[in-house]
């Protein structure tokens, strides 16, 4: 595949807000597996709610790129193929159930870590190019993102107890 050409920070705002609307699409089709994969209750409501909440970015994503006239085409974010690829073995695996819920936060939160240092990245990009109504909504979306870390490793804790338990 051919190296694709920035020229400017814009140039480079607009990749990366390809690159993460991608991402998100991809987010939405595995929450779902994810979900029914899970024993936990709380966590099975716990990637619900995350879906809809990923829908929300989705579209406010939609928001930026149409405000800026950018078609996000058919851009592959490469790096998050990589990780729902690791929750994909995580949803396969056989054992425990409260080791496998373990496996399957560890997986979401690497989910959520990746798309917190982009949207991170994605606001420094738009403060400095002055976009300050794209600031707002990568804002938003960054604080929800941290929530879900936040209440993903609060659950981790409980969950992790439970799978110490079956040692």
């Amino acid at each position: 595949m051919p190296s694709k050409t920035v020229d400017s920070l814009q140039d480079l705002y607009a990749d990366e807000l390809k690159d993460v609307y991608d991402a998100e699409k991809q987010i939405i089709e595995a929450l779902p597996k994810m979900a029914q994969a899970t024993t936990s209750d709380q966590l099975r409501q716990g990637f619900e709610m995350h879906l809809e909440q990923t829908r929300g970015h989705l579209e406010r994503l939609q928001q930026i790129l149409s405000r800026h006239g950018i078609n996000p085409g058919n851009k592959k974010c490469v790096a998050m193929q990589g990780i729902i690829k690791e929750g994909d073995h995580a949803i396969k695996l056989k054992g425990d159930n409260a080791v496998r819920d373990a496996a399957l936060i560890a997986a979401a939160q690497r989910v959520e870590h990746y798309e917190i240092a982009a949207y991170g990245t994605l606001r420094a990009f738009a403060k400095d190019l002055n976009h300050g109504d794209d600031m707002a909504l990568l804002d938003q979306t960054l604080q929800e993102e941290g929530d879900t870390d936040k209440k993903l490793t609060k659950l981790a804790q409980k969950i992790n107890q439970m799978a110490l338990a079956t040692q």
